[in-house]
């Protein structure tokens, strides 16, 4: 595996890579920093170059002003100057929940740098339509929680949020233990403080996905409730994109629950966008 940081405005980012084969980025879901899905990573290394990273303001990737406010515009220019710092070609991307918010705005900024990108339950209010402005409310209504009861109160009510059941035994066996240790509740504090924010405030892309040169492939759990936002999310971008939603193992977390039938599906979904090179 090869490490490096790369400035960035207003932020460095640290980055990982390993394996070998077409270059894949994965943008993790929720507090996940670039070692969030190391068994998938681990299933995928030996077909694909493996890129991961820390958001800004995660782990080690560090903001150069702690007081300015994280925009999707950010992450999303993040990921366009990480691209071209390891390519030059056309990339395949993985964004998973919040990961793959930032991958729409990719493909609507920069769809020349993404070959395809699997967007799985992106947890994007703006796609909903109708129901928006109410998610905008729920997202508001999870950070005062966390602000007033604490994260014991918060996880529970997220979890909820996205249909993710935290009793599930439903995992595959012989995981690498992810224990909410001091640096997950450290960001786990920044993704509901400042990214919850930047996800209510975010005015959305649709307009430019239509003319993006991208293949979008919508995705979505197999257990995840049909009725939730992050499902109802998917289940709209496909509409968008034309394109039906394609299922993954697990649920909402299934890149980190069932990650080697993920590493299967996701080979099986880039040969079929024709997006392998």
């Amino acid at each position: 595996m090869t490490t490096g940081l790369l400035p960035v405005d207003g932020a460095t980012l640290h980055f990982e890579q390993r394996g070998t084969g077409p270059l894949l980025l994965i943008s993790q879901s929720g507090e996940g920093d670039a070692g969030r899905s190391v068994d998938l990573v681990d299933a995928l290394a030996d077909d694909f170059t493996v890129l991961t990273y820390d958001r800004r303001g995660l782990s080690r990737s560090l903001l150069h002003d702690a007081d300015r406010a994280v925009t999707l515009a950010d992450h999303a220019d993040d990921v366009h100057r990480l691209l071209a710092h390891v390519t030059d070609r056309p990339a395949l991307m993985l964004g998973c929940s919040f990961g793959a918010v930032i991958g729409l705005h990719v493909a609507a900024e920069h769809g020349g740098q993404l070959g395809a990108l699997i967007a799985h339950e992106p947890v994007a209010p703006w796609l909903l339509d109708a129901e928006a402005d109410a998610h905008r409310d729920e997202l508001a209504h999870l950070q005062d929680l966390f602000t007033s009861a604490g994260p014991a109160a918060a996880l529970p009510a997220i979890a909820a949020s996205l249909g993710i059941d935290p009793a599930s035994q439903d995992t595959e066996p012989g995981l690498t233990p992810q224990p909410m240790d001091e640096r997950r509740r450290a960001n786990f504090a920044h993704f509901v403080t400042a990214e919850f924010t930047a996800l209510r405030t975010d005015p959305g892309c649709r307009d430019r996905l239509a003319a993006t040169s991208t293949s979008i492939v919508p995705a979505a759990g197999r257990t995840t409730p049909a009725t939730v936002f992050d499902r109802l999310a998917a289940d709209r971008l496909a509409e968008l994109v034309d394109r039906g939603v394609t299922f993954f193992p697990g649920g909402h977390n299934g890149n980190t629950t069932h990650p080697r039938a993920w590493a299967e599906q996701l080979r099986r979904t880039f040969l079929g966008a024709g997006a392998r090179r």
